[in-house]
């Protein structure tokens, strides 16, 4: 009797522990895009931070429907070069990113990074709800005093995102030879990697 007591009870527990898995709710994942220069660039950068699930390159803050690389190239389709990543929310927070973000780029010139001009290459951070809004205007200005010049980054509501070409996905690692990727891409990775601010993977 003790014996069936016992299994009755044990198995009573294993089925609340069962069904309490079962019901525990998923990590939602949200979703942050920012510009900052050469999409390969920041994709590079991003990929590489704990949390982040996705990176995806692509065109944003222009009127260009369905725009394409060359359409950027010619500077009328008002797009910026950007990255949607998806993140999870409880290993990486959007302020974290946005750390990330304005350490990876100079948020002081305009429509410029480094050998790369063009009003594609501006700065800017696509807001997708109010709260990303006010976190973003919040990081601008406690990243203000680190920069000698003022920061021109722009702070807008994401409106549409386009996803870019498949050959600009995932670049950098599909192309460790290339040119910029060897002399642009990987000196700025290493940089953040030594500094602890992505990770070495």
């Amino acid at each position: 009797m003790k014996v069936r007591l016992l299994f009755t009870l044990l198995s009573f527990i294993a089925a609340m522990t069962t069904a309490e898995a079962e019901t525990k709710p998923a990590s939602k994942t949200e979703f942050a895009t920012f510009g900052g220069g050469c999409f390969w660039c920041m994709e590079a950068v991003f990929q590489r931070l704990p949390g982040v699930i996705h990176s995806v390159s692509g065109y944003s803050g222009g009127q260009t429907v369905n725009p394409t690389y060359e359409d950027i190239c010619s500077h009328g389709s008002g797009h910026a070069e950007v990255i949607q990543v998806e993140f999870d929310p409880a290993v990486i927070s959007y302020e974290k990113l946005l750390e990330v973000f304005f350490e990876s780029h100079d948020p002081t010139t305009l429509n410029r990074q480094g050998p790369d001009t063009g009003d594609q290459y501006r700065s800017v951070i696509f807001y997708h709800n109010e709260e990303q809004h006010q976190t973003a205007l919040r990081a601008k200005t406690t990243a203000q005093p680190l920069h000698a010049d003022p920061i021109v980054t722009e702070i807008v509501p994401l409106k549409k995102f386009w996803r870019a070409e498949d050959y600009h996905q995932d670049y950098f690692n599909q192309h460790p030879g290339q040119g910029y990727c060897s002399f642009v891409i990987k000196p700025k990775v290493s940089k953040l990697q030594k500094k602890g601010i992505i990770s070495k993977d």
